[in-house]
């Protein structure tokens, strides 16, 4: 078990050109003024906030043609969110990368995997694991799995240094419930181990966040990248991709405290706020509460 880190820092990625509908480049800032910093200072953390990066909006990128909507230039704000990890957080900093949408876990993940045997959760209402090949959208954010594995737009799988980061052992979704029909296929012969909503049903959270944990316990160090839309609608209205029956707030929190409890968890993203749909900043302000459930906060 790795030792506790006392430090955090925060890379803001405000990025929507992964997704068609706009508003989630707004999500680091939402976070930000949710108190994030604030909650994990009082947990006792030192927190550094590293700023975010300098990312293009969709009206200056000129797209080439392809089947990945601005596949290159999503590529370049992933490469740049590689290099700003390495480079920025220390070895023994608990790393929180806010989006922006979920294509930038490319970047955060491959930087942790160069450091460290990682395995990742996960969290999501989606696969995220089309090619630009099965995607029926072209939308960048739902290829990162793919990506990460190895397949996909050589741009995308080569981010940060060639080839895959991770083997499909290494990762677990939970809380998926919305699958494109080749993704599903693809999903399913992939050996990445997937909790649905039905197992979360009828197993409840905590044994199948038990379960992932097992299926992870040969790795040195977990990332769990936290998509706002694996919660159901009613507690995170503020998401680009809603859909109904998904993990509800305290399961969500029990989820989080759990992961912490194993002291593995080193970074995580935090993806797909959308201010513009949100209701009071209510998405943001529950996801600010999820990251101080991971890093240790609990009712007594």
């Amino acid at each position: 078990m790795l030792t506790a880190c006392r430090a955090v820092r925060i890379l803001g990625v405000p990025m929507d050109m992964g997704q068609r509908r706009r508003g989630v480049d707004m999500g680091p800032s939402a976070l930000r003024y949710a108190g994030l910093q604030e909650h994990l200072r009082r947990l006792g953390y030192a927190v550094h906030d590293c700023g975010n990066l300098d990312v293009p909006v969709v009206e200056e990128v000129t797209e080439r043609e392809s089947s990945a909507r601005y596949v290159e230039a999503v590529a370049e704000v992933c490469n740049r969110v590689y290099q700003e990890i390495l480079a920025c957080v220390a070895e023994d900093d608990f790393a929180i990368v806010l989006g922006g949408d979920h294509s930038i876990s490319i970047g955060s993940i491959a930087a942790m995997a160069r450091r460290r045997p990682t395995g990742v959760i996960w969290v999501d209402a989606h696969g995220d694991f089309n090619t630009p090949e099965t995607s029926p959208s072209g939308n960048v954010h739902g290829m990162p799995v793919a990506a990460l594995i190895g397949q996909g737009a050589p741009s995308l799988v080569n981010v940060g240094y060639a080839g895959a980061k991770l083997q499909p052992s290494q990762i677990v979704m939970i809380g998926v419930r919305d699958l494109d029909p080749e993704e599903r296929v693809r999903l399913a012969e992939s050996h990445i181990s997937v909790f649905t909503m039905a197992e979360i049903d009828e197993h409840g959270i905590a044994e199948v966040t038990r379960r992932a944990l097992d299926r992870l316990n040969f790795m040195d160090a977990l990332h769990v990248s936290l998509d706002m839309d694996a919660l159901d609608p009613e507690d995170a209205p503020g998401v680009g991709t809603p859909v109904r029956g998904g993990i509800s707030y305290r399961e969500a929190h029990l989820l989080m405290e759990i992961l912490a409890r194993s002291g593995k968890v080193r970074s995580m993203d935090i993806v797909e706020i959308n201010p513009i749909l949100d209701q009071r900043n209510q998405t943001a302000e529950t996801a600010v509460a999820l990251a101080a459930s991971l890093l240790g906060k609990r009712i007594l």
